[in-house]
C-alpha cells in the first residue's frame, strides 16, 4: 500500500490520540482515510473485529463503494496519523489508480476471510455449532448484488456446546 500513500501525499493529515474516534458505525459515509502511521481498532456492534497498523490501509472505503452508512467504528489504538479526503468519491473518481488500490485492499481482506472460513470448515466442520461456517461460505460464493447484509444472527442463542 506504499503506492496509496504516494498517491495521497497532498491530502490533509489528521493526528489522533489513543481513543479518538475516526468514524462511528451507522454514521453517513463519504470520507476516505488513509493510515500513515499508528494503529486503529475496528469494532462492529461493539465487538472488536480487526486492527489496522499497515501504513497505506484505507478506512471508510466500504461505505463509499456501497453508498451506505459506515459499517464499523474505527478508533485510534495508539497515536496515529491519517490522511483524510472529505469527499472520498471525488478522490476515487479523479484517480483510477487510487480506486484500483482500494479494490486490491478489499480483495486481500476478502481472500483472508474466505481462506480463514475454509480453514475453519476443514478443521472443525463436524463440530457442534460449526455448521454455520458452511452456510457462510455458501452465502459468500453465491451472493449477488442487492440489499446490504443485515447485522444479526439466526443461530441458536443457547447451543448445546
Amino acid at each position: 500500500m506504499d503506492e496509496l500513500l504516494q498517491r495521497t501525499v497532498g491530502l490533509p493529515e489528521i493526528k489522533l490520540s489513543p481513543g479518538d474516534v475516526v468514524i462511528r458505525e451507522g454514521e453517513a459515509g463519504g470520507g476516505l482515510w488513509i493510515l500513515v502511521s499508528g494503529a486503529l481498532q475496528i469494532s462492529k456492534d461493539g465487538v472488536a473485529i480487526n486492527a489496522i497498523d499497515r501504513p497505506g490501509a484505507a478506512v471508510g472505503e466500504i461505505s463509499l463503494l456501497l453508498d451506505s452508512p459506515v459499517s464499523a467504528t474505527v478508533v485510534a489504538r495508539e497515536a496515529s496519523v491519517l490522511r483524510h479526503a472529505v469527499d472520498g468519491r471525488a478522490l476515487m473518481a479523479g484517480d483510477a489508480a487510487i480506486t484500483r488500490l482500494i479494490a486490491v485492499g478489499l480483495a486481500e481482506r476478502l481472500a483472508f476471510v474466505t481462506t480463514y472460513l475454509a480453514d475453519l470448515k476443514n478443521q472443525y466442520g463436524d463440530a457442534p455449532g460449526m455448521a454455520m461456517v458452511s452456510e457462510v461460505i455458501d452465502q459468500l460464493a453465491h451472493h449477488r448484488l442487492g440489499p446490504p447484509a443485515r447485522p444479526g444472527s439466526a443461530r441458536d442463542p443457547d447451543p448445546d456446546y
